[in-house]
């Protein structure tokens, strides 16, 4: 029973410590792009420097 009065606490901390981390993440945009990496994949980036490259 002594063990819970330190882990609920600790437990308590940790989700804390969680729940500013994601709202961090969501301030500082970390997930505005949702579909940006999912298209980078789709795409060669040899491809993208070959055209920029002038003849």
């Amino acid at each position: 029973m002594s063990a819970l009065v330190f882990l609920i606490p600790v437990a308590l901390g940790l989700g804390l410590i969680g729940l500013i981390a994601f709202l961090w993440a969501l301030k500082s945009g970390q997930y505005d792009d949702l579909d940006g990496a999912a298209n980078r994949i789709l795409f060669d980036e040899d491809e993208e420097d070959d055209e920029k490259t002038p003849d």
